[in-house]
């Protein structure tokens, strides 16, 4: 489980500290102040174990800065400058962390420096799945291969992504929960998933659509199936998902919303990033007692300018909350509206 995330003149950030639930993290805040660059850099640190070059080289494949120079990743500044990332985790009831030192000059991952727990950290990897704002499932055929063999520009969470929909299902008969996950998912898609030649179908009664034909909304639910159903998503593991709610109809958010609560019981722990009053009310109303769900608003102090967190486990106290003051001023400038129409 991932404890916190800690930030010092990276990226976005001049300096910055995010306490996780174990649970649903929700981060909340707008345009351009880093809810993604906390998703990429936590899941980076969770998917350490598969990539070659440690820690340093997943970060830069990660974020792909301009010309793969690791060092554009220290905030912009017009001298010299050094900074880190440090993210902590709970391993067998005692805290570790994971940091990644380098400054504006260093220009290579290898000339970063990690510290901390990194060989327990490797030793015990996190399970980990990354679901980008765009869609890559219609393009899955030959992406791999293309990946590994030509120098194309995608973070590495594109390819990552579509490795962990590829694998097999797990040996052994499908556990309860999440026999009743996959039915809701099959219920709101109206199909299952089925892979041929490293092309992606839904079956339903009609027969098999591929990916390319359908609506990149169901294509996003049939991901989640998919890794719902090899059993990437387990106990112990990590989602991230960078806002769910592109390209989806705001009445699948219940069946979406109801989904996470449910992996979020059984173990997984989740972050997510979204712009969507409906998703936000969505977890409000459907959340239970016992359910361990945090809701982080970013935004730039006025004074500073600088990026700040503010962090609640309750809907009502997301302060600032951008989302909610703009959905209010919609139904103010509708009463007004009506108001104005019923005058003439």
């Amino acid at each position: 489980m991932l404890e916190k995330i800690k930030f010092e003149k990276f990226t976005a950030f001049e300096k910055l500290e995010v306490k996780f639930s174990p649970g649903i993290n929700i981060f909340i805040g707008e345009n351009g102040t880093g809810k993604t660059h906390i998703l990429k850099a936590a899941y980076a640190a969770c998917d350490i174990a598969k990539s070659k070059g440690g820690f340093a080289d997943k970060i830069n494949h990660v974020f792909y800065p301009s010309g793969k120079q690791i060092g554009r990743l220290i905030k912009r500044s017009s001298t010299s400058s050094k900074g880190f990332v440090e993210i902590t985790r709970k391993l067998h009831e005692k805290s570790i962390n994971l940091r990644l030192s380098l400054s504006n000059h260093t220009t290579k991952p290898e000339n970063a420096k990690v510290s901390g727990s990194t060989k327990a950290w490797i030793e015990t990897p996190i399970e980990a799945a990354y679901i980008p704002v765009k869609d890559m499932m219609a393009n899955a055929p030959g992406f791999r291969s293309l990946y590994e063999e030509r120098e194309i520009h995608f973070e590495e969470i594109y390819v990552d992504i579509i490795r962990k929909a590829f694998l097999p299902v797990l040996k052994g008969p499908t556990d309860k929960q999440r026999k009743q996950l996959l039915e809701n998912l099959q219920d709101a898609m109206d199909g299952k998933v089925v892979a041929k030649n490293e092309e992606f179908f839904l079956r339903n009664k009609q027969g098999e659509l591929e990916f390319t034909l359908l609506a990149e909304g169901f294509r996003k639910l049939g991901l989640l199936w998919l890794l719902i159903q090899n059993g990437t998503l387990l106990n112990g593991s990590a989602f991230f998902w960078d806002e769910p709610e592109t390209n989806l109809n705001p009445k699948l958010m219940k069946a979406i919303v109801g989904i996470l609560l449910e992996l979020q019981r059984i173990g997984v722990q989740i972050f997510l990033t979204t712009h969507d009053y409906v998703i936000l009310k969505e977890f409000d109303l459907q959340s239970q007692a016992g359910d361990q769900i945090i809701f982080h608003s970013l935004f730039r102090n006025q004074e500073s300018g600088e990026i700040e967190c503010t962090s609640t486990s309750n809907y009502g106290e997301i302060a600032p909350n951008a989302i909610d003051d703009t959905f209010g001023d919609l139904v103010t400038r509708e009463i007004q509206k009506s108001m104005k129409g019923d005058e003439k």
